[in-house]
């Protein structure tokens, strides 16, 4: 389990922390493993537990829930949404690398390697993933690198 309070001597400056999704979540029928993943996947981002419901649900953040995986509440099997992805944005493109590659070290599968996307690769710099029980996933960085 990530130590939270470690997660954020790592996180950027407070002016500078980048945050997920206001409080989004996905679907998990097997709650142990998808934490192993997510546990890898959000230390890229110095982003660890915040509140933990036994067999129920874990949520990430750095100071406050951001991110969480669940078992459905009306305990039928979870399914992933088709057309839905979550986008986490990087503050480097050498983290949008690291996520992807932590991604599918942890068990990810690739839906689009790390690079610049759009018309002359003059877009954004991406990766795509699917988690271990099929949710899409972007990393992205756009503009500059953050110092």
């Amino acid at each position: 389990m990530n130590d939270i309070s470690q997660s954020r001597q790592v996180a950027a400056a407070p002016n500078k922390v980048r945050s997920l999704p206001g409080h989004a979540t996905v679907g998990t029928n097997d709650l142990d493993a998808a934490s192993v993943f997510y546990d890898k996947l959000l230390a890229v981002f110095g982003i660890g537990r915040v509140l933990v419901q036994p067999n129920r649900a874990i949520y990430y953040g750095h100071r406050t829930l951001e991110f969480g995986i669940i078992k459905p509440f009306d305990g039928r099997p979870a399914t992933v949404g088709n057309g839905g992805m979550i986008a986490f944005e990087a503050p480097s493109r050498s983290k949008v690398d690291e996520a992807h590659a932590t991604a599918l070290a942890a068990g990810g599968s690739d839906e689009g390697a790390p690079g610049p996307r759009g018309e002359n690769g003059t877009g954004p710099y991406c990766a795509y993933f699917r988690d271990p029980e099929g949710n899409k996933f972007l990393i992205f960085r756009s503009g500059a690198d953050e110092t």
